[in-house]
């Protein structure tokens, strides 16, 4: 899933609903009880609901979309790309998702389980989800415990390279008692329990041990809205309405067509032109001209987290090993210093016309925010840092150690102008304290693609890499993925995504902590620490917080914002109007 934020914590009105035996459910943080909670002071909410309609939806016609990322597969246990969810939302579903308003709702479950309807065991370690009747695949297959059984076994099996295994590591078994009742139990309690199981692989899609294969990569089958038609590789993905969807009468839209564009550019031109409905991922450069423009709409909640130079502690080598050292960057105060040196308040006044803060850390909105302070800008404390590290300005003003000259590699995906921009400031920041980088840039589909398909992230060969992540609803997994030392991607451990290769035992111990911890306040205290030490060790530069932004045209009907999921995920609401 595209993870986003809220600016609430579920619980306070899930509790209420829960009680009143409605679908609601607390938070996934505190099992086995829920625990109300408030929004975090001074957060925005999000947009709680659709804009009722004075028209009854119509049935039929089609939409398009235009991504400028190509997924490069749409297998999530093996993909890692927003984009890749962007189309899965489409045609993927899980036993629970979660509302505009931060509320989590039963999808394929009848009801979010929880300690007030049975669905939790007093201790948390035991799960059960009651499966809706009739489910079935798009393909027309039943949907059944087995299929959660097999999500499971799939996302465990080893060496084909799952991209995470958070959460489903801690699970001991799934046992099906019957085919609508599937139960999960733990080893040990994990805490954001409701955020697996939300995107389930089912057993039609093949062998897990022959994973990489498996036709489902490119034409994956699922109990969502839509299913997919025809996948041609950076040109376009077409899903058709799923003839087995569970709720009468929807999807209302036909068809949708995902157009793979070069650029965000490209993008932008075809939005205008009416000929893509949809623009995926806009930027608040793009705010100004977007507001203008007859027929468009815009989306545009407050994203957790945000756009972040990536900082290799390791070798930058193919593949790296994390145990030896990055010749420059392996020195804190070489990365603080390349942080001191960035001015990322011109960074948001020049190109996001101001509608940014700068960034400060991974958990900066809602209820986890850690309230971090920026470092801010002093190319002065930068030039010290420089000096005490033994890096000394050499004849053209870059500074040299030890024969070496202090010279970055900088990558970030092509085709997107705002980061395209924003390096060229930042490398001007940087040269004017003497750090020397060179822009070396590349598609999506090779920055942040897969072990297998040789991305640097993933291998090791790079030294700093730009673009945005984000933290869902449950921060959990976006903490261990970033700061745990055994999801360090390497030979063995293909599917890691701690790609700053950073390692610190005393963190690897909070998060295994903050895991087993049902007290919310004090798992939020532990993530808190383990955000001071990324910021002190600086494995992470972050730039700016960004909106999350899409843009689309008024004949679409049925779209409403949401900080926590993909542009899609209310599709089968969606209809066109003309």
């Amino acid at each position: 899933m595209k993870f986003r934020i809220s600016w609430l914590l579920l619980a306070a009105a899930l509790f209420a609903l829960a009680a009143c035996g409605t679908t609601g459910t607390p938070a996934p943080t505190s099992a086995p009880a829920a625990q109300a909670t408030k929004p975090a002071a001074g957060a925005t909410a999000p947009a709680a609901a659709a804009t009722p309609t004075a028209v009854a939806p119509k049935k039929g016609g089609k939409i398009t979309m235009a991504v400028w990322q190509s997924p490069v597969t749409l297998n999530p246990l093996l993909g890692t790309q927003t984009v890749m969810n962007e189309v899965n939302i489409f045609v993927l579903e899980g036993m629970t998702k979660v509302l505009a308003d931060g509320s989590r709702i039963a999808s394929l479950a009848k009801e979010v389980p929880s300690v007030q309807n049975g669905g939790v065991s007093a201790d948390g370690k035991t799960v059960t989800y009651k499966l809706k009747e009739g489910l079935k695949l798009s393909d027309g297959t039943s949907f059944t415990c087995e299929d959660v059984k097999f999500h499971w076994q799939a996302t465990m099996t080893k060496d084909v390279g799952v991209s995470s295994t958070t959460g489903y590591s801690d699970i001991d078994t799934v046992e099906c008692p019957d085919p609508l009742t599937a139960v999960v139990k733990y080893k040990t309690f994990f805490a954001p329990y409701l955020t697996l199981f939300n995107e389930i692989v089912p057993r039609v899609a093949g062998d897990p041990k022959d994973m990489k294969n498996w036709a489902f990569n490119r034409k994956p089958v699922g109990t969502g809205p839509f299913m997919v038609k025809e996948f041609k590789a950076d040109d376009f993905i077409t899903l058709d309405r799923n003839p087995n969807y569970r709720e009468k009468d929807k999807p209302y839209l036909d068809q949708l067509i995902i157009r793979i564009v070069p650029s965000s550019e490209v993008a932008l031109q075809l939005l205008k032109s009416g000929e893509v409905d949809i623009m995926w991922n806009n930027t608040e450069a793009e705010l100004p001209e977007l507001e203008k423009l007859p027929g468009i709409k815009v989306s545009q909640p407050l994203q957790i987290g945000g756009e972040r130079i990536f900082l290799n502690l390791a070798e930058n080598k193919d593949p790296s090993d994390p145990k030896t050292k990055h010749p420059i960057l392996s020195d804190i105060k070489v990365r603080q210093a390349l942080e001191y040196a960035i001015n990322k308040q011109v960074i948001i006044d020049k190109l996001l016309f101001g509608k940014a803060k700068p960034g400060t850390s991974e958990l900066n909105a809602g209820y986890w925010d850690c309230k971090a302070t920026p470092r801010a800008f002093d190319a002065n404390k930068a030039k010290q840092l420089l000096d005490e590290a033994g890096w000394k300005p050499g004849a053209d003003g870059i500074r040299v150690k030890d024969g070496q000259r202090l010279r970055l590699k900088y990558s970030t995906t092509s085709g997107n102008k705002l980061r395209e921009d924003s390096q060229v400031l930042i490398v001007e920041n940087w040269k004017a304290v003497g750090i020397e980088a060179y822009i070396e840039n590349a598609p999506s589909a090779v920055v942040i693609g897969t072990w297998d398909a040789a991305s640097p992230r993933r291998r090791g060969n790079f030294d700093l890499i730009m673009y945005t992540t984000n933290a869902g609803e449950d921060p959990h997994s976006q903490m261990v993925n970033l700061f745990a030392s055994w999801v360090i991607p390497s030979v063995d451990n293909k599917g890691g995504l701690n790609y700053t290769r950073f390692n610190d035992p005393a963190v690897d111990d909070l998060l295994k902590k903050a895991a087993a911890e049902p007290d919310t306040v004090k798992r939020k205290d532990m993530y808190c620490q383990v955000v001071k030490a990324g910021q002190d060790a600086t494995n992470m530069i972050y730039l700016y917080q960004r909106l999350d932004i899409d843009s689309y045209r008024d004949r679409l009907q049925g779209w409403v914002e949401n900080a926590w999921d993909n542009n899609g995920w209310n599709a089968e609401n969606w209809w066109v109007s003309k």
